[in-house]
């Protein structure tokens, strides 16, 4: 019966066999999914996060670069930490020129690696 979870592609989706979908709390069927099928841990936290308290608390919020820079001081640069899939230079090239400072602006990458 656990074959058909195991096999599944999102297995953390799938009904629990038998009497276990009503035995087993929402944090116990985490520690399941975690035990069965470790690639389907993220999903399955990201769902157990969204049900006991709230949506808001997995969506990122959106970036707004002009408040990052009202909190900044001109003697500390602003420093961005990218996770994959992310990219905010044409934000910061689009508010620097807003704000009359294109010819002033400088990025440094510190890619991996350098």
């Amino acid at each position: 019966e656990f074959k058909r979870i195991y096999d599944s592609v999102e297995a953390d989706k799938e009904v629990l066999p038998g009497p276990w979908e009503e035995k087993l709390t929402p944090l116990q069927k985490l520690c399941f999914i975690r035990a069965m099928r470790i690639d389907c841990l993220k999903a399955a936290l990201i769902t157990f996060i969204s049900k006991q308290i709230g949506q808001k608390f997995v969506e990122p919020p959106t970036f707004d670069i002009s408040k990052s820079f009202a909190d900044s001081v001109n003697t500390t640069p602003l420093i961005f930490i990218l996770s994959p899939g992310t990219d905010p230079v044409s934000d910061v090239i689009a508010f620097a020129d807003k704000l009359g400072m294109l010819k002033r602006f400088e990025s440094i990458s510190l890619g991996q690696g350098q």
